[in-house]
């Protein structure tokens, strides 16, 4: 690129401010926190939240399971200062937490986990039993089973069966567990229990709700099942939102939407006179595993047992915004001062937007890595395309800067290779895209990791890889419609990620019509 004689101060000055300004706006805007009405006060209690007494580097498929009773006691400390009862769902080494729960002034709806397994199974009816006897003024009520039909794993008569079974040795209430449409396709457990225990979450409904329409269908199911079973208790057993993970349709996680249905539901459920019970006390990194990252994160606390504000008080979807801002900001100076001085006036505007566009792309796309990778290879994937991003990033800075001496040489050495960086970008594009249109339920949309490239390679195409990159365009175009038909267009998560395909396929189809690389 050729040298101009005087640095292009001003449009330089002004695109660095311009920049500054655009990441504070993006990161204060993700993080700014909300007030909302609360639902807890230092003299107001909730009913009840599901505890599962895992600890955040713990699992129910450790084998064998360590529970650890200094959490458990830590634990119900916490939540003994806005609950007055915990919904458990196994008896499998919590014998002491009736002690525990007398302790700390809570009382405790013990459940016990029916599985297709007949030995497990009875050990757990036979440990319920037990403990409902030997703890009756802290056992309140028993669950026999926790959406064992919706999983197939029994039938609904040998269902009731255990429910009988259990109702004929112990004198608390007992209950089956299940998702509302359970207990209408199989009518005939209703007359063996007590009192009914529906799961109402309307982000997993088969046509998701959005936050706006949430509670009107929770209502409406609580409503419904009122009047039909009247006059049977009803019990919500299970209701809340996710703060994390994939947008479904206008269902759409986050720390605000957490708490605008938490605490719009428990006003609506006392005003209402409902028994409720809230999913679930902390936030449960295993469940990510087997449910994508949004499985993690339905906590009203986080693995760490912080509060994460969702009960009461101001609340924001990203408190740490100052530090992902600062991170932002250093990666943008570093771009500028990699690049040295810019080309031309234009370029002297350019520099700092690209900077500000990087350090966004691959500060929201780090941000998301922490949130969704579950085990090493999710991480070195992630890792791999943060650096294919500096990568991109720095070509793409080197590009429009007046560089010499050492510049210049690694300026070279990213050029020759620019062919490489769209294909790999490609490569991942049509991996993730691929994984979206055949398995999407539990992935989350990586838009940020690959924006970048698709801009700096559409607006400066390269050449090289011709039929490996035809390939690639024509697959990821392919996927388009499909994966939109299958997320609908109410999905913004998903149309950003179908926009980020659709630069990305232009790239590479540019990349085609260039015969030689320049520098």
């Amino acid at each position: 690129m050729p040298a101009t004689s005087r640095f292009p101060a001003a449009p330089y000055a002004f695109a660095c401010l311009l920049g500054l300004l655009a990441l504070f706006g993006l990161w204060y805007g993700i993080g700014r926190p909300v007030e909302l009405a609360d639902a807890a006060t230092p003299t107001h209690k909730l009913q009840c939240a599901s505890y599962t007494p895992f600890d955040k580097d713990q699992s129910p498929f450790d084998q064998p399971i360590e529970l650890r009773p200094e959490r458990m006691d830590a634990d119900l400390a916490v939540l003994a200062e806005r609950f007055e009862c915990l919904r458990t769902y196994s008896v499998s080494g919590l014998e002491e937490l009736p002690n525990m729960a007398r302790k700390h002034g809570l009382k405790l709806i013990v459940g016990a986990w029916v599985s297709r397994n007949p030995t497990d199974t009875a050990a757990e009816i036979a440990g319920l039993i037990k403990i409902a006897n030997a703890h009756p003024d802290v056992i309140q009520a028993v669950i026999v089973g926790n959406e064992a039909l919706l999983r197939k794993e029994v039938t609904p008569q040998q269902l009731v069966r255990l429910i009988e079974q259990v109702k004929s040795q112990i004198a608390q209430p007992v209950t089956y567990a299940d998702v509302w449409e359970f207990w209408l396709k199989h009518p005939e457990v209703t007359p063996a229990v007590d009192f009914i225990t529906i799961h109402l979450l309307p982000y997993w409904e088969d046509n998701p709700a959005g936050i706006e329409t949430a509670l009107h269908e929770v209502a409406e199911v609580r409503q419904t099942f009122g009047k039909a079973y009247a006059p049977k208790d009803i019990m919500i057993g299970e209701t809340g939102w996710p703060s994390e993970g994939r947008q479904r349709e206008t269902a759409v996680p986050s720390r605000v939407n957490q708490a605008k249905f938490i605490r719009g539901f428990v006003a609506m459920a006392e005003q209402n006179d409902w028994r409720y019970n809230l999913i679930e006390a902390f936030d449960q990194p295993w469940k990510r595993i087997s449910e994508g990252a949004v499985g993690g994160y339905w906590g009203l606390y986080d693995a760490d047992r912080q509060d994460k504000s969702i009960l009461a008080g101001s609340v924001s979807n990203l408190p740490q915004w100052p530090i992902w801002l600062i991170f932002s900001l250093i990666l943008a100076a570093t771009t500028l001062l990699l690049a040295g001085r810019p080309y031309s006036p234009r370029a002297a505007l350019l520099l700092p937007l690209l900077a500000t566009l990087g350090a966004a792309c691959i500060g929201l796309f780090a941000e998301l890595m922490l949130v969704t990778s579950r085990y090493l290879g999710e991480w070195l994937w992630a890792g791999a395309l943060i650096v294919l991003n500096l990568l991109v990033l720095s070509h793409a800075a080197l590009w429009l800067s007046n560089h010499k001496g050492w510049r210049a040489r690694v300026f070279n050495w990213l050029h020759s290779r620019g062919a490489l960086w769209l294909a790999l970008s490609g490569f991942a594009g049509a991996v993730m895209m691929l994984a979206l249109v055949v398995d999407a339920r539990y992935r989350s949309f990586p838009s940020a990791a690959l924006l970048l490239p698709a801009l700096v390679y559409l607006c400066s195409p390269v050449s090289g890889y011709r039929r490996e990159i035809g390939l690639l365009a024509l697959l990821i175009g392919a996927c388009i419609a499909p994966q939109l038909y299958q997320e609908t267009l109410s999905n913004w998560q998903a149309l950003g990620w179908a926009l980020t395909c659709v630069l990305l396929v232009a790239a590479l189809w540019r990349s085609l019509r260039v015969k030689t690389q320049t520098a």
